[in-house]
């Protein structure tokens, strides 16, 4: 039976069939680490099946688990000579998250756990290091009153830096051993007044607190946002790693730091992170002192008189950059890194694969191809396609008047323009109300998760490009600007001033991720530029993919775009788009307010030029590619006037009394439109305007074909049928306008007509209705709706109910659900039963989303079509799709 606590050197852990589930990533790397003969401080891991027994537990450590972890901390005592809670010579521990796939930030860590009233005395004695003892024992104070005890870390740093401007210094480094003697009985006050409990002195309620904490950030708030946003399961609990203490706060030949073996930003093949001399881990990620640079060269790029890594501690440095080189080889992927140097020894606390953006994922997977580290299918299977998305959006158009307020670190490449806000609430509130924001803040901390999907960038005063901000923007695609020490923040009143400006909340600013500039106002965007390494994956991609990927788009410049992006033709071209231009919407108006169906014939011819040129232009961008046209979709309703201005100009036009079209626009009221007239109900209850809009293609198609301009291949799809008399109904009116159209031309069009299977009773009845369809295509947003019986634009009311209680693991208008998908498998085989030839795709908003088209590979459809922004996200998804169904 496998153990629950396994310590890093067990032999146990080897044999695991998949460790990083078993011991999370954190505790599988350091145990595999020590494997590789790497300086790894003596420690054990607690399982994530303990956590599971935690919570099944009443969240309780048992009396057997409990007398395991002393077992095992027993183990550690005699490797390191130590023991915990003596009195001579005390063992202190780490306590640490370690979660399946790395949260940076999500969840909780202790250090120095092991220190009280006493043990503080027996470290100062034993190490002749008064100061590093009681500036441990502050440190360990201020973590667990906050991370066990809940005491908000805010009231420990304003004592801090009340008592520095007392003292006149600038810097915690700058305070001695009396002072921290003074703060550390001031924070024991804290804590008794804010829990009304004393700070614990047993070493053991320390470590049990510490680990039952860890175990509970499992389900923080914070922690359930990150999981939600990158779709982890809640099921799969987090690890706990306990460790021997090792110091980087001892003194000036001591230090801390974060490394990445390669630029997490631009994906360049060079060593980049930061480190603090004289500090501890937290120093550096959360951001309270702004670290200095690891290499000579980043020091002089960056322009700062701080020595670097490279300068300071050469040996240590060295011997880094050889377990760098060791560490990247083993995994054959970016290492993120975390070490210590204790009285110059090198100590490696972590390594994990690093968090880039798209653009250095897409470099780093290419070099490590041509380093021959990697296969082109690991390539292609390690971006993340969600990723894509912030490689082909707009960046800063340098031509446009930029007035640079302040700059900050570049830690999260991209441009975004929006209204400062000082919170995160605030962030979301403006979101929801469709308003561009900037969260800004003195530093993040992982509360600020909402917020910071919420904002459209981050900035923030301080931290380093390792800080918290720093690392989940990259992880989340959102631009940042960090550690600007050229803002001053004041959160009471809403502002912050730069040396040359006062900005408020609600004013608007505009950062730039790739270059840390902060300006004033809102700045124009230029198209991105794709790089060699980006259609070099795309390339790839393509050659291990099946699926086609097609768009779904009706204006020119959507379908130049996709093209661009190496779409394969267009999935659904909403024709209803096409009818609210400005010219064009007073004809619809008139065309549904006419009573009689001469008087809409009159409308529907004003309509077919506009129809019939936008089909020309689209056909010809989409040259010799398949096009599928819907044909009218929305109720009527959708287009009528709204305003009194509205209503007075279309009674002018339609020469009826202003009374009449009130009361028509009443008649076409709907209670409940999504299920009401709409879709081929239209078609049969007002047939001319199908004929129109088939008119309309037909003729594009011969005036093309006259030209001798090679056009698209058109698909005319039926939209909401549910029966077979429908779909037979519709295709015969496209067959005899296709037949009057072919006669006036004297020439032949060839076309296909199909359906869209949104309705479960027609992907029940698909074998009827294939009779008549030669292709299906999946209206999965509408599919979903009815499926569920769920309105998905009033569904945000409570679908964040539904996914707290896990009756969805996510929201089944993002990525397929397995019901919908039931009935699109039994659409595909009733389809392919009555016809082999049936083409078969899908277009609604899940044609972008990777886990739909995985869903869609294995269910045997030909196509997904997406948006234009997500063609590249789809191409690459499919691969992977079809590298992970063999």
């Amino acid at each position: 039976m496998t153990k629950l606590i396994l310590n890093f050197n067990s032999k146990q852990s080897k044999s695991i069939k998949n460790p990083k589930n078993f011991l999370g990533g954190k505790g599988a790397n350091l145990s595999e680490m020590g494997r590789m003969g790497l300086p790894v401080p003596p420690g054990f891991t607690i399982s994530t099946k303990v956590c599971e027994i935690f919570y099944k537990h009443k969240k309780k450590l048992n009396n057997n688990l409990i007398s395991q972890i002393k077992k095992e901390l027993k183990i550690i005592e005699k490797d390191v000579s130590k023991k915990f809670g003596d009195l001579k010579n005390p063992l202190l521990l780490s306590v640490r998250s370690g979660a399946r796939v790395s949260m940076p930030g999500m969840m909780d860590t202790i250090l120095n756990l092991g220190l009280n009233d006493k043990t503080v005395n027996a470290l100062a004695v034993k190490t002749s290091n008064g100061r590093f003892a009681k500036d441990s024992y502050r440190r360990f104070i201020q973590m667990y009153g906050n991370v066990v005890m809940g005491v908000e870390s805010y009231h420990f740093e304003e004592l801090i830096e009340n008592y520095k401007l007392t003292k006149g210094v600038l810097l915690d480094t700058d305070l001695d051993e009396n002072d921290w003697d003074g703060l550390i009985e001031d924070f024991k006050r804290t804590v008794k007044e804010k829990t009304k409990k004393e700070f614990p002195q047993d070493v053991f309620q320390q470590l049990f607190g510490a680990i039952s904490a860890v175990f509970l950030s499992w389900e923080s708030n914070r922690a359930k946002v990150y999981r939600k946003l990158n779709q982890i399961p809640a099921e799969w609990g987090t690890a706990v790693n306990v460790q021997s203490m090792v110091f980087g706060n001892m003194g000036d030949d001591c230090a801390t730091g974060v490394v990445f073996t390669r630029n997490p930003s631009d994906g360049s093949n060079e060593i980049y992170g930061e480190y603090l001399i004289n500090a501890q881990g937290e120093d550096v990620v959360a951001g309270t002192r702004t670290p200095q640079y690891i290499t000579k060269k980043a020091r002089k790029n960056a322009k700062v008189e701080e020595p670097s890594m490279e300068e300071s501690l050469p040996k240590v440095f060295n011997e880094l950059k050889k377990i760098l080189k060791k560490l990247e080889k083993h995994y054959k992927d970016m290492q993120d890194v975390e070490f210590t140097v204790e009285n110059n020894k090198l100590w490696m606390l972590q390594t994990r694969s690093g968090k880039r953006t798209a653009k250095s994922a897409v470099k780093i997977a290419v070099d490590m191809v041509k380093e021959k580290l990697i296969s082109k299918k690991e390539a292609v299977l390690r971006i993340d396609p969600n990723s894509l998305d912030t490689l082909l959006h707009p960046t800063l158009d340098e031509k446009s008047t930029i007035n640079v307020i302040a700059n900050g670190l570049p830690a999260s490449p991209g441009a975004a323009s929006g209204k400062v806000v000082f919170t995160s609430e605030e962030a979301e509130r403006l979101t929801s109300m469709m308003q561009d924001t900037i969260l800004v803040r003195v530093e993040t901390s992982p509360e600020d998760i909402q917020g910071m999907h919420a904002a459209k960038g981050i900035l923030t005063a301080r931290g380093g490009m390792t800080s918290h901000a720093a690392v989940v923007a990259r992880g989340m695609g959102r631009p940042c600007v960090s550690g600007s020490s050229e803002i001053d923040i004041n959160y009471e009143m809403k502002t912050f001033k730069t040396s040359s400006m006062e900005i408020k909340e609600g004013d608007i600013i505009t950062i730039d991720g790739s270059t840390g500039r902060i300006i004033s106002g809102s700045v124009a965007t230029v198209k991105p530029e794709i790089s060699g390494d980006f259609s070099k994956i795309m390339t790839w991609a393509d050659s291990f993919r099946k699926l086609n990927i097609r768009t779904n788009s009706e204006t020119p410049k959507d379908t130049k775009t996709a093209k661009d992006f190496g779409a394969e033709g267009i999935g659904l071209c909403r024709t209803e788009h096409m009818f609210f231009d400005e010219e064009r919407i007073l004809s619809v108006r008139e065309m549904i307010l006419s009573k009689t169906k001469e008087d809409r014939s009159t409308a529907l011819i004003k309509l077919l030029p506009h129809q019939k040129k936008d089909f020309i232009e689209i056909f010809k961008i989409m040259s010799g590619l398949p096009v599928t046209v819907r044909l009218l979709d929305p109720p009527l309703h959708e287009f009528l006037p709204r305003t009194d201005k509205e209503i007075n100009e279309v009674a002018n036009i339609v020469n009826l009394p202003l009374k009449e079209v009130e009361s028509r626009i009443d008649e076409l009221y709907e209670q409940n439109p999504m299920l009401g007239h709409r879709g081929c109900r239209l078609g049969i209850s007002f047939p001319e305007i199908y004929e129109m809009q088939c008119r309309a293609i037909f003729e594009a198609l011969a005036e093309l074909k006259k030209e001798k301009i090679k056009s698209a291949f058109p698909e005319i799809m039926i939209p909401l049928v549910s029966t077979e008399a429908e779909i037979k109904i519709m295709k015969d009116l496209v067959i005899r306008i296709a037949s009057e159209v072919q006669k006036e031309h004297k020439l032949k069009i060839e076309f296909m007509v199909g359906t869209m299977i949104e309705l479960p009773r027609a992907a029940i009845k698909a074998k009827d209705i294939a009779k008549h369809a030669e292709f299906f295509s999946f209206g999965t947003n509408d599919l979903t709706q009815t499926t569920f019986g769920i309105s998905r634009d009033d569904s945000g009311k409570f679908l964040n109910d539904y996914l707290d209680n896990k009756i969805f693991s996510i929201d089944p208008f993002i990525s397929i659900d397995d019901g919908v998908g039931d009935l699109i498998k039994i659409a595909v085989e009733k389809g392919k039963s009555q016809n082999k030839n049936i083409k078969l795709g899908i277009c609604g908003e899940h044609g972008g989303d990777p886990n739909s088209i995985l869903f869609c590979s294995k269910a045997g459809l030909n196509y997904v079509s997406c948006s234009p922004y997500r063609v590249p996200v789809a191409r690459l998804a499919a691969a992977q799709a079809e590298l992970k169904n063999k």
